[in-house]
């Protein structure tokens, strides 16, 4: 097929990857324009997307908006008879779904109509959900409200969101390529009308930890926030990120948010977590014991 593919995140390069190996023939690749970043924060960095078009010879299209007429038109000049979406980040026009032949797929990271929008994977894990999948959808002008055509399960565990989403993104590299080899024999489904949440967009906010949930909730917390922004508490005015923690089914005297020994096992309003993976500001990744070598924290130390 003759293909537009729209993607941003490293986790639509594995359906770009899937769609050029199956032989499709992919006009263009829109992606979000770079955005400020590297070490200073000061030079544009292209997204994953983009890098990996340009590696593959793909022409790369980077409109701040698409809603007016000149960039619509140039979406239609292209010709297409399908356009796939993964992760793109902008909102599709009418005129841009309407565009090619065979309409808009989108690779979507949930069991959907469970975690509609901007960040399924990370709200699943705080959900504490057993497990979650892919869905690719025929899009419609609402909000991934569209038919599924074919979807695919995965078990969440004790998976990060990076992990997760790792895993997702190959499995919907395989379910959209499976979608189009069979696209004329392939029916879609309405989604249910019952079961329907909103994934929301992570707030940076929501990463610091509250010692006052129930240290299952906070371990969720710091897998759904791995790798970023990655959930964090103060302790003597540094911020200490916690990447990998375990659950402990036992509760302290004395309130959440203490330190209870000499191995940074903090207590939570129910139960008790024990970071094992840690990362002080302006350094790198360490364990809780490593941590602790050069930056006591005492028990009793409220954090």
């Amino acid at each position: 097929m003759r293909i537009i593919f729209m993607g941003t995140p490293a986790f639509a390069v594995p359906t770009l990857d899937a769609l050029v190996a199956a032989g499709h023939d992919v006009v263009a690749a829109y992606t979000q324009p770079p955005r400020p970043g590297g070490r200073r924060g000061r030079e544009l960095v292209p997204s994953p997307v983009q890098r990996r078009a340009e590696e593959l010879g793909i022409p790369v299209r980077s409109p701040v908006r698409l809603r007016g007429a000149e960039e619509q038109a140039a979406f239609a000049a292209l010709d297409a008879d399908v356009a796939v979406v993964a992760a793109y980040g902008l909102i599709l026009p009418q005129a841009v779904l309407d565009a090619p032949e065979r309409g808009c797929l989108n690779v979507h990271g949930s069991l959907l109509p469970r975690w509609r929008g901007a960040a399924p994977v990370q709200r699943a894990i705080l959900a504490g959900d057993d497990e979650t999948g892919v869905c690719i959808m025929r899009m419609e002008a609402g909000l991934d409200t569209g038919p599924v055509l074919l979807d695919g399960r995965v078990a969440i565990g004790r998976k990060t969101a990076g992990e997760l989403t790792d895993e997702l993104a190959r499995l919907g590299a395989a379910l959209m390529t499976e979608t189009l080899a069979t696209l004329d024999a392939r029916g879609a489904l309405p989604q249910p009308a019952e079961g329907i949440t909103y994934a929301a967009k992570i707030d940076k906010a929501e990463a610091r930890i509250d010692w006052s949930r129930p240290a299952v909730e906070v371990e969720r917390l710091v897998r759904a926030m791995n790798p970023a922004p990655g959930a964090w508490f103060e302790v003597a005015g540094e911020r200490v990120k916690v990447l990998a923690a375990t659950v402990l089914p036992f509760s302290f005297p004395g309130g959440e948010g203490f330190s209870v020994d000499d191995r940074l096992t903090i207590a939570c309003g129910d139960g008790a977590i024990r970071p094992t993976l840690v990362q002080r500001a302006g350094r790198g990744v360490t364990t809780a014991e490593e941590l602790l070598r050069g930056f006591p924290v005492p028990t009793g130390t409220r954090l």
